[in-house]
């Protein structure tokens, strides 16, 4: 209301007047920033169920609890099966050895086919022992830094790397031989792969690990149609 008079030239023209007309300005600019912020934010999470009709969020009731839906069941969006997450890890390794087969093909033989050549033994060979390295990363995210966590994961890998090796070449089916390398042990492993090793380890936690177990699945979804709404916790989407 001041701030209309005064725009028209009627409102009050002395010292306390405009001191309330810019207060009242500095409000009123405040309060509209504010608002944008706010649609931002409405905009990014108006999918949840948590939301009311008019945009404002709503604390769940104690009735319904944490990760309830708006009709007191569960949530329907539920961490990967450890399966699904062993698929993952299993077509990440996959792809690894590939394309690091394909540039080792290039740096040695100056090969632009960048053939890249692995097994199919590959599948389970990695997609079993990421999901083991899932299950010591929970465990020792706490409590080891992450070099030292790294350097744990290396040594399981080059454990689980000769005990497959070992495994397979009584079949005659050990896809790799590292005879040629200077440092080797029986050809089933060399310690000229310890730092590809650790790096891999390193990538792997970081980005793998970390956001395969950040993924849900929605149960009730029907397939290419829209995801039912997820539980919120102040204003995230609920991880447990």
């Amino acid at each position: 209301m001041l701030t209309r008079e005064r725009e028209d030239g009627t409102g009050p023209q002395h010292c306390a007047g405009k001191g309330a007309g810019l207060g009242l300005f500095w409000t009123s600019s405040l309060m509209s920033d504010l608002g944008r912020a706010s649609k931002g934010v409405t905009s990014a999470v108006d999918f949840t169920s948590t939301q009311g009709p008019t945009g404002v969020r709503r604390e769940p009731s104690p009735a319904q609890g944490p990760g309830r839906g708006p009709g007191g069941g569960m949530a329907s969006a539920e961490p990967l099966t450890a399966l699904s997450r062993w698929y993952l890890y299993a077509i990440h390794g996959y792809f690894c050895e590939v394309m690091f087969t394909a540039a080792w093909e290039f740096v040695v033989n100056c090969n632009w086919k960048f053939p890249g050549v692995t097994s199919v033994w590959a599948l389970f060979i990695y997609g079993t022992s990421i999901l083991i390295v899932e299950k010591m990363y929970l465990r020792l995210r706490s409590r080891c830094p992450l070099l030292v966590r790294c350097l744990i994961y290396t040594l399981w890998t080059y454990l689980w790397e000769f005990t497959t090796g070992y495994v397979l070449r009584q079949f005659n089916a050990c896809p790799w031989d590292y005879s040629q390398f200077d440092f080797d042990f029986m050809g089933l492993i060399t310690l000229e792969y310890a730092v590809p090793w650790f790096c891999g380890a390193l990538i792997m936690e970081r980005f793998i690990i970390r956001n395969t177990l950040r993924l849900r699945f929605d149960q009730r979804a029907e397939p290419g149609g829209p995801g039912a709404p997820l539980a919120l916790a102040n204003g995230h989407v609920k991880t447990d």
